[in-house]
Protein backbone atom coordinates (compact mmCIF):
# COMPACT_ATOMS: atom_id res chain seq x y z
CA UNK A 1 0.00 0.00 0.00
CA UNK A 2 1.30 3.52 -0.95
CA UNK A 3 0.34 6.17 1.55
CA UNK A 4 1.12 10.17 0.82
CA UNK A 5 1.06 12.12 3.92
CA UNK A 6 0.49 15.95 3.74
CA UNK A 7 1.62 18.19 6.97
CA UNK A 8 0.57 21.83 7.43
CA UNK A 9 -0.39 22.43 10.60
CA UNK A 10 2.58 25.44 11.42
CA UNK A 11 5.23 26.64 9.56
CA UNK A 12 6.31 23.79 7.95
CA UNK A 13 5.06 22.06 4.46
CA UNK A 14 6.07 18.35 4.25
CA UNK A 15 4.71 16.16 2.25
CA UNK A 16 6.19 11.77 2.46
CA UNK A 17 5.34 9.06 0.62
CA UNK A 18 5.02 5.52 2.74
CA UNK A 19 5.45 2.35 0.73
CA UNK A 20 4.09 -0.91 2.57
CA UNK A 21 5.18 0.37 5.97
CA UNK A 22 8.54 2.15 5.18
CA UNK A 23 9.18 6.11 4.25
CA UNK A 24 10.12 6.17 0.97
CA UNK A 25 10.32 10.08 0.79
CA UNK A 26 10.22 12.37 3.37
CA UNK A 27 10.14 16.29 2.14
CA UNK A 28 10.45 19.43 4.10
CA UNK A 29 10.27 22.73 3.95
CA UNK A 30 10.50 25.35 7.10
CA UNK A 31 9.54 28.61 6.05
CA UNK A 32 11.90 31.76 6.95
CA UNK A 33 9.72 34.47 6.42
CA UNK A 34 8.71 34.37 10.19
CA UNK A 35 12.31 35.31 11.36
CA UNK A 36 11.90 38.84 11.34
CA UNK A 37 8.98 38.63 13.85
CA UNK A 38 10.19 36.25 15.95
CA UNK A 39 7.39 34.07 15.78
CA UNK A 40 4.97 32.58 13.44
CA UNK A 41 2.46 34.99 11.53
CA UNK A 42 -0.27 33.07 10.94
CA UNK A 43 -1.36 34.59 7.23
CA UNK A 44 2.33 34.52 6.28
CA UNK A 45 2.45 31.06 7.07
CA UNK A 46 -0.64 29.89 4.85
CA UNK A 47 0.45 31.83 2.19
CA UNK A 48 3.58 29.94 1.92
CA UNK A 49 1.96 27.14 2.36
CA UNK A 50 -0.13 27.62 -0.56
CA UNK A 51 2.79 28.64 -2.67
CA UNK A 52 4.78 25.66 -2.02
CA UNK A 53 2.13 22.62 -1.59
CA UNK A 54 2.12 21.51 -4.88
CA UNK A 55 6.18 21.54 -5.59
CA UNK A 56 6.57 19.51 -2.16
CA UNK A 57 4.06 16.74 -2.93
CA UNK A 58 5.01 16.46 -5.98
CA UNK A 59 8.78 16.15 -4.66
CA UNK A 60 7.94 13.27 -2.12
CA UNK A 61 6.11 11.39 -5.15
CA UNK A 62 8.83 12.05 -7.41
CA UNK A 63 11.38 10.98 -4.89
CA UNK A 64 9.44 7.87 -3.43
CA UNK A 65 9.76 6.77 -7.15
CA UNK A 66 5.93 6.34 -7.81
CA UNK A 67 3.42 8.11 -9.66
CA UNK A 68 0.15 9.51 -8.31
CA UNK A 69 -1.87 6.77 -9.96
CA UNK A 70 0.00 4.72 -7.78
CA UNK A 71 -0.91 5.77 -4.51
CA UNK A 72 -3.62 4.03 -2.49
CA UNK A 73 -4.58 6.57 0.64
CA UNK A 74 -3.62 10.31 0.84
CA UNK A 75 -3.51 11.37 4.82
CA UNK A 76 -3.33 14.82 6.42
CA UNK A 77 -3.05 16.85 9.39
CA UNK A 78 -6.71 18.06 9.73
CA UNK A 79 -5.48 19.92 13.32
CA UNK A 80 -4.80 20.74 15.79
CA UNK A 81 -2.78 23.70 14.68
CA UNK A 82 -2.90 27.27 12.62
CA UNK A 83 -6.69 27.04 11.35
CA UNK A 84 -5.46 28.90 8.40
CA UNK A 85 -2.30 26.66 7.38
CA UNK A 86 -4.17 23.14 8.54
CA UNK A 87 -6.81 24.48 5.48
CA UNK A 88 -4.34 24.30 2.84
CA UNK A 89 -2.91 21.13 3.41
CA UNK A 90 -6.25 19.66 4.06
CA UNK A 91 -8.02 20.87 1.30
CA UNK A 92 -5.52 19.56 -1.30
CA UNK A 93 -5.25 16.37 0.36
CA UNK A 94 -9.31 15.86 0.04
CA UNK A 95 -9.39 17.72 -3.17
CA UNK A 96 -6.00 14.86 -4.88
CA UNK A 97 -7.79 12.31 -3.09
CA UNK A 98 -11.19 12.81 -4.65
CA UNK A 99 -9.64 13.32 -7.97
CA UNK A 100 -8.25 10.38 -7.96
CA UNK A 101 -10.89 8.64 -6.39
CA UNK A 102 -8.51 7.01 -3.36
CA UNK A 103 -9.74 7.08 0.08
CA UNK A 104 -8.52 10.16 2.52
CA UNK A 105 -7.59 9.36 6.20
CA UNK A 106 -7.67 12.58 8.35
CA UNK A 107 -4.72 12.46 11.02
CA UNK A 108 -4.43 14.02 14.49
CA UNK A 109 -1.38 16.08 14.30
CA UNK A 110 -0.51 15.65 17.92
CA UNK A 111 -1.21 11.43 17.83
CA UNK A 112 1.25 11.54 14.89
CA UNK A 113 3.95 13.38 17.07
CA UNK A 114 3.03 10.73 20.21
CA UNK A 115 3.91 7.72 18.38
CA UNK A 116 6.79 9.11 15.55
CA UNK A 117 9.40 7.79 17.65
CA UNK A 118 8.44 4.27 16.41
CA UNK A 119 8.39 5.14 12.43
CA UNK A 120 12.17 3.40 12.29
CA UNK A 121 11.41 0.61 14.60
CA UNK A 122 13.95 -2.13 14.35
CA UNK A 123 14.96 -4.92 16.01
CA UNK A 124 17.33 -3.32 18.24
CA UNK A 125 14.33 -0.61 19.28
CA UNK A 126 10.92 -2.33 19.07
CA UNK A 127 8.22 -0.55 20.12
CA UNK A 128 7.25 -1.35 23.81
CA UNK A 129 4.73 -4.30 24.00
CA UNK A 130 3.34 -2.98 27.35
CA UNK A 131 1.78 0.30 28.06
CA UNK A 132 4.47 3.13 28.33
CA UNK A 133 4.26 7.28 29.03
CA UNK A 134 4.42 9.81 26.10
CA UNK A 135 5.63 13.05 26.52
CA UNK A 136 4.61 15.29 23.80
CA UNK A 137 6.52 18.30 23.49
CA UNK A 138 6.45 21.48 20.76
CA UNK A 139 6.01 25.40 20.38
CA UNK A 140 2.30 24.27 21.30
CA UNK A 141 1.73 21.61 22.99
CA UNK A 142 3.43 20.11 26.15
CA UNK A 143 1.21 16.94 27.24
CA UNK A 144 2.11 13.57 29.19
CA UNK A 145 -0.13 10.71 28.42
CA UNK A 146 -0.40 7.20 28.87
CA UNK A 147 -0.65 4.85 25.95
CA UNK A 148 -1.62 1.49 26.24
CA UNK A 149 -0.93 -1.73 24.54
CA UNK A 150 -4.16 -1.18 21.82
CA UNK A 151 -2.12 2.21 21.22
CA UNK A 152 -5.31 4.22 22.80
CA UNK A 153 -3.94 6.86 24.93
CA UNK A 154 -4.86 9.34 28.10
CA UNK A 155 -3.79 12.28 28.48
CA UNK A 156 -2.92 12.85 32.26
CA UNK A 157 -0.77 16.19 31.99
CA UNK A 158 -0.96 19.17 29.63
CA UNK A 159 0.86 22.86 30.33
CA UNK A 160 -1.55 25.27 31.81
CA UNK A 161 -0.74 28.13 30.07
CA UNK A 162 2.86 28.12 27.63
CA UNK A 163 3.90 25.18 25.93
CA UNK A 164 8.07 24.14 26.74
CA UNK A 165 9.14 25.30 22.79
CA UNK A 166 7.15 28.71 23.30
CA UNK A 167 9.08 29.09 26.53
CA UNK A 168 12.18 28.23 24.21
CA UNK A 169 11.09 30.88 22.07
CA UNK A 170 9.98 33.49 23.60
CA UNK A 171 13.00 33.58 26.36
CA UNK A 172 15.73 33.23 23.65
CA UNK A 173 13.86 36.33 21.97
CA UNK A 174 14.47 38.25 25.42
CA UNK A 175 18.32 37.18 24.62
CA UNK A 176 18.29 38.84 21.44
CA UNK A 177 18.72 35.39 19.82
CA UNK A 178 17.01 34.68 16.45
CA UNK A 179 13.81 32.84 15.85
CA UNK A 180 12.79 30.05 16.23
CA UNK A 181 15.56 30.04 18.97
CA UNK A 182 15.22 26.29 20.77
CA UNK A 183 17.81 25.27 19.02
CA UNK A 184 20.04 28.22 18.86
CA UNK A 185 19.59 27.78 22.80
CA UNK A 186 20.70 24.07 22.93
CA UNK A 187 23.83 25.05 21.02
CA UNK A 188 24.67 28.16 23.08
CA UNK A 189 24.08 25.97 26.64
CA UNK A 190 27.06 23.53 25.55
CA UNK A 191 29.59 25.94 26.60
CA UNK A 192 27.22 27.74 29.33
CA UNK A 193 27.01 26.43 32.93
CA UNK A 194 23.82 25.61 34.14
CA UNK A 195 24.03 26.58 37.45
CA UNK A 196 24.88 30.18 36.73
CA UNK A 197 21.06 31.20 37.77
CA UNK A 198 18.54 29.02 39.19
CA UNK A 199 15.15 29.96 37.53
CA UNK A 200 11.71 28.79 38.83
CA UNK A 201 10.62 24.97 37.92
CA UNK A 202 7.06 25.64 38.59
CA UNK A 203 4.77 22.47 39.88
CA UNK A 204 8.18 20.44 40.97
CA UNK A 205 9.57 19.24 43.84
CA UNK A 206 12.01 22.28 43.43
CA UNK A 207 9.28 25.33 43.54
CA UNK A 208 8.16 27.15 46.40
CA UNK A 209 4.21 25.45 45.20
CA UNK A 210 6.08 21.74 45.87
CA UNK A 211 3.55 21.32 48.82
CA UNK A 212 0.93 20.82 45.75
CA UNK A 213 3.47 18.63 43.34
CA UNK A 214 2.35 15.29 44.27
CA UNK A 215 0.08 13.87 41.72
CA UNK A 216 0.48 16.24 38.97
CA UNK A 217 1.70 15.86 36.10
CA UNK A 218 0.99 19.90 35.07
CA UNK A 219 2.74 22.03 33.49
CA UNK A 220 3.56 25.49 33.57
CA UNK A 221 6.07 27.99 32.30
CA UNK A 222 4.53 30.81 31.80
CA UNK A 223 6.34 32.46 34.98
CA UNK A 224 9.74 30.89 34.01
CA UNK A 225 9.43 33.86 30.94
CA UNK A 226 8.37 36.03 33.24
CA UNK A 227 11.42 35.36 36.01
CA UNK A 228 14.00 35.65 32.80
CA UNK A 229 12.76 39.04 31.75
CA UNK A 230 12.42 40.79 35.30
CA UNK A 231 16.32 38.82 36.09
CA UNK A 232 17.24 40.55 32.99
CA UNK A 233 15.81 43.83 32.97
CA UNK A 234 18.00 44.43 36.40
CA UNK A 235 21.22 43.02 34.39
CA UNK A 236 23.73 45.97 32.42
CA UNK A 237 24.04 44.62 28.74
CA UNK A 238 27.77 43.75 29.24
CA UNK A 239 26.62 41.26 31.95
CA UNK A 240 23.87 40.11 29.53
CA UNK A 241 26.29 39.38 26.65
CA UNK A 242 29.17 38.31 28.63
CA UNK A 243 27.57 35.42 30.25
CA UNK A 244 24.59 34.36 27.84
CA UNK A 245 26.02 31.13 27.34
CA UNK A 246 25.38 30.82 30.97
CA UNK A 247 22.44 32.37 31.09
CA UNK A 248 20.60 29.71 28.38
CA UNK A 249 22.35 27.04 30.07
CA UNK A 250 20.34 27.87 33.12
CA UNK A 251 17.13 28.57 30.91
CA UNK A 252 17.13 25.36 29.22
CA UNK A 253 18.08 23.53 32.52
CA UNK A 254 14.76 25.09 34.09
CA UNK A 255 12.76 23.59 31.26
CA UNK A 256 14.63 20.09 30.75
CA UNK A 257 14.49 19.63 34.32
CA UNK A 258 10.93 20.03 34.74
CA UNK A 259 10.03 18.10 31.48
CA UNK A 260 12.18 14.72 32.41
CA UNK A 261 10.91 15.24 36.62
CA UNK A 262 7.08 15.72 35.81
CA UNK A 263 7.66 12.50 33.23
CA UNK A 264 9.79 9.95 35.03
CA UNK A 265 7.43 10.67 37.86
CA UNK A 266 4.04 9.76 35.76
CA UNK A 267 6.00 6.57 34.09
CA UNK A 268 6.51 5.61 38.36
CA UNK A 269 2.83 6.21 39.62
CA UNK A 270 1.47 4.41 36.86
CA UNK A 271 4.32 1.44 37.08
CA UNK A 272 5.18 1.10 33.49
CA UNK A 273 9.13 0.44 32.45
CA UNK A 274 8.72 2.64 28.83
CA UNK A 275 9.11 6.09 27.99
CA UNK A 276 8.80 8.28 24.96
CA UNK A 277 9.34 11.67 24.15
CA UNK A 278 8.23 13.48 20.73
CA UNK A 279 7.43 17.03 19.40
CA UNK A 280 10.00 19.40 18.09
CA UNK A 281 11.53 19.87 21.95
CA UNK A 282 12.40 16.14 21.54
CA UNK A 283 15.08 17.54 19.20
CA UNK A 284 17.08 19.10 22.14
CA UNK A 285 20.24 17.04 23.45
CA UNK A 286 19.99 18.39 26.82
CA UNK A 287 16.56 17.06 26.84
CA UNK A 288 17.25 13.41 24.53
CA UNK A 289 20.52 13.34 27.50
CA UNK A 290 19.06 14.16 30.77
CA UNK A 291 15.59 11.91 30.12
CA UNK A 292 18.54 9.08 29.33
CA UNK A 293 20.32 9.46 32.29
CA UNK A 294 16.62 9.17 34.54
CA UNK A 295 15.60 6.51 32.18
CA UNK A 296 18.31 4.49 33.14
CA UNK A 297 18.48 5.12 36.70
CA UNK A 298 14.87 4.17 37.38
CA UNK A 299 15.39 1.12 35.02
CA UNK A 300 12.81 2.56 32.36
CA UNK A 301 13.51 2.15 28.24
CA UNK A 302 13.69 5.20 26.47
CA UNK A 303 12.08 5.78 23.31
CA UNK A 304 12.72 9.36 21.09
CA UNK A 305 12.29 9.70 16.76
CA UNK A 306 14.81 10.12 14.80
CA UNK A 307 15.51 14.20 14.68
CA UNK A 308 14.29 14.44 11.42
CA UNK A 309 10.97 13.26 13.01
CA UNK A 310 11.08 15.17 15.82
CA UNK A 311 9.85 18.39 14.37
CA UNK A 312 6.89 18.74 12.00
CA UNK A 313 6.96 16.11 9.27
CA UNK A 314 4.68 14.25 6.66
CA UNK A 315 6.42 10.86 7.39
CA UNK A 316 4.58 10.69 11.11
CA UNK A 317 1.18 11.68 9.49
CA UNK A 318 1.60 8.83 6.58
CA UNK A 319 2.86 6.74 9.12
CA UNK A 320 -0.25 6.90 11.94
CA UNK A 321 -2.43 6.35 8.83
CA UNK A 322 -0.71 3.21 7.79
CA UNK A 323 -0.79 1.97 11.89
CA UNK A 324 -4.39 3.39 11.88
CA UNK A 325 -5.66 1.01 8.47
CA UNK A 326 -3.26 -2.05 10.09
CA UNK A 327 -5.91 -1.78 13.15
CA UNK A 328 -8.84 -2.59 11.21
CA UNK A 329 -10.00 1.18 10.13
CA UNK A 330 -12.14 1.66 7.61
CA UNK A 331 -10.48 3.87 4.36
CA UNK A 332 -13.58 5.51 3.09
CA UNK A 333 -14.04 8.32 0.16
CA UNK A 334 -14.73 11.05 2.83
CA UNK A 335 -13.77 14.24 1.64
CA UNK A 336 -16.04 16.81 3.40
CA UNK A 337 -13.44 16.43 7.04
CA UNK A 338 -13.59 19.95 8.83
CA UNK A 339 -10.11 21.55 10.34
CA UNK A 340 -10.00 21.87 14.21
CA UNK A 341 -7.66 24.61 16.10
CA UNK A 342 -7.41 22.96 19.22
CA UNK A 343 -5.97 19.16 20.41
CA UNK A 344 -9.54 18.75 22.81
CA UNK A 345 -11.52 19.57 19.92
CA UNK A 346 -9.64 16.88 17.49
CA UNK A 347 -10.22 14.29 20.01
CA UNK A 348 -14.04 15.14 20.38
CA UNK A 349 -14.17 14.31 16.86
CA UNK A 350 -12.42 11.38 16.71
Amino acid sequence: MNILGIETSCDETSGAVLCNGQVRSNVVSSQRCHTLFGGVVPELASREHERLIVSIVDAAITEANITKNELDVIAATAGPGLIGAVMVGLCFAQGMAYALRIPFIPVNHIEAHIFSPFIEDSRSHPAPEGAFVSLTASGGHTLLSVVEPDLTYNVIGRTLDDAAGEAFDKTGKMLGLPYPAGPVIDKLSERGDPAFYLFPQALTSHSQTSKNYHGNFDFSFSGLKTSVLTWLQKQTPAIIDSHKADIAASIQYAIVSVLVEKTIACARSRKVKAVSIAGGVSANSALRKSMKEACDKAGMTLHVPGTVYSTDNAAMIATLASLKLSRGMRAERCYNIAPYASFAAGRRKA
